[in-house]
């Protein structure tokens, strides 16, 4: 009777999973989905601990008692992990949200690689068990290492790429060796636990040399893959256990982060491989791009571009990392608010990989209640640029540059853009001249049609509304 009871609510959490990743491919419903996820996987575990039967070989239930003090630690670390990730994540600024979801992926990961560590010696010998217990210790360690060190470059720890000499041979040669050390632990069951922290520890410094040489430019796109890895490594689990949530659960945990970071890549115009390998993001490469960017710019005061904006018929925002860095989410929703009460149509131009992880801007801006409505993605948004009197860029850099389309030797060369430089008068919001996250120089800055508005972001946006208030 317990056994079809868990069942059922297997089913149920399954169903949740599915509606509720369906559900976060809308800005309007994506809360909704979130929780109805939570309230599945809320199901699946309580029912697993109360519902489930341990079977001996032959599958007969065998008939045991739950000590009370196992409850009480099963209980008192749920509400520990609660308590300590609702505290996190309410107390996280928007800045640090990358870094947050790093670490929360980099936690899976590691539960991961700890289920193979227990189950190891409990399956001595069973082909079958041996092979999601050392694929699920082997991609969860890879995927925890390699999200502490995105973590640590996100947070600026680690603000250039390392690259050892031919890292690309060495990498390789590592992780076959990694894969052949797995494979012969799987087929001759040592019962060695000093060889099987010897896989864990070679399949951790994997994940650091996989890691460690990607520059932060790529940052996001190795969010997404790693996050790919940690469902894989879940799925494994679910496969070991015969847990069809957990199997249910990590195949799309996988399968969504290998298409979002596909679509990511595909954004930049890039394979997967040269995001990997390439280490874009940092280096000599990029230094010598941003020297061939040369000429004059010219600045424009808050009141000029009121009086700019005022008059105009049609207004994009384009947002970027300064606008998180800044707070100024909510004054640039003020912002457009005033612009539309005075007849000016405004939207939002929203680049793929804007911000430092997947859908970071569109995250940004529903804080302050922006209009989901009003943004816009890159492919719809560029062919109304020539038709846009004013185009406000906040804080982005890179997904603005024209050197994409127009410079061979840039790193940046063939990824797709926000085309503003179509628009008739572009205004670029900076703290300063510095090149963007890529670290690349942005030839934008020195169009005929540029005007730069320097200043911290909340501070300069702040002035701007004042100023229009006054006309």
């Amino acid at each position: 009777m317990k056994n079809h009871l868990l069942e059922i609510c297997y089913l149920i959490g399954s169903v949740t999973f599915i509606l509720g990743l369906k559900m976060m491919g809308n800005a309007k419903t994506a809360r909704k989905g979130n929780l109805i996820g939570a309230v599945g996987m809320t199901i699946a575990i309580l029912g697993t601990i109360f519902l489930f039967e341990r079977k001996d070989e032959m599958g007969v239930v065998m008939d045991y008692q739950v000590p009370g003090l196992i409850y009480g630690l099963i209980f008192g670390a749920i509400a520990l992990g609660t308590i300590i990730g609702w505290m996190t994540a309410k107390r996280v600024q928007m800045t640090k949200m990358p870094e947050l979801v790093s670490m929360f992926n980099g936690m899976g990961g590691a539960c991961a690689a700890l289920i193979g560590l227990m189950e190891y010696h409990h399956n001595l010998g069973h082909i079958n068990a041996l092979i999601p217990i050392i694929a699920g210790l082997i991609i969860g360690s890879v995927s925890f290492s390699g999200s502490i060190i995105a973590f640590l470059k996100l947070n600026g720890t680690l603000n250039k790429p390392i690259r050892l000499p031919a890292y690309n041979i060495f990498n390789n040669a590592f992780m076959l060796g990694v894969l052949v050390l797995g494979a012969w632990i799987i087929y001759t069951s040592p019962d060695s636990t000093a060889i099987l922290y010897s896989l864990f520890g070679a399949a951790i410094v994997y994940g650091v040399l996989f890691a460690i040489p990607i520059g932060g430019a790529d940052m996001p796109v190795v969010i997404s893959l790693l996050n790919s890895f940690t469902g894989l490594a879940a799925a494994f689990g679910g496969f070991l256990y015969d847990n069809k949530i957990m199997l249910t659960g990590g195949i799309l945990v996988g399968s969504a982060g290998t298409l979002l970071t596909l679509a990511m890549c595909k954004a930049m115009n890039r394979p997967l491989s040269n995001v990997i390998f390439g280490a874009f993001g940092g280096g000599a490469a990029a230094d010598d791009a941003g020297a061939s960017a040369k000429g004059s710019t010219k600045d424009i005061t808050a009141n000029d571009l009121a009086v700019l904006m005022n008059y105009s018929k049609k207004v994009v925002i384009v947002p970027g990392y300064g606008l998180a860095v800044a707070q100024a989410q909510h004054i640039i929703h003020e912002l457009e608010m005033l612009l539309e009460e005075r007849g000016v149509e405004v939207k939002y131009a929203i680049h793929p990989v804007a911000g430092r992880m997947p859908g970071h801007m569109n995250v940004l801006l529903a804080e302050s209640n922006v209009d989901y409505g009003k943004l816009v993605e890159m492919d719809e948004i560029n062919p109304e640029f020539e038709q846009t009197d004013v185009v406000l860029i906040v804080g982005a850099n890179d997904v603005v540059n024209p050197a994409a389309k127009t410079n061979p030797s840039s790193p940046i060369y063939g990824m797709p853009i926000l085309e503003v430089d179509k628009a008739k008068n572009i205004i670029v919001n900076k703290r300063s001249m510095n090149a963007g996250y890529a670290g690349i120089e942005n030839d934008l800055f020195y169009d005929p049609k540029t005007s730069m508005f320097f200043g911290d972001a909340k501070k300069a946006l702040t002035e701007l509304v004042a100023e229009i208030k006054t006309l």
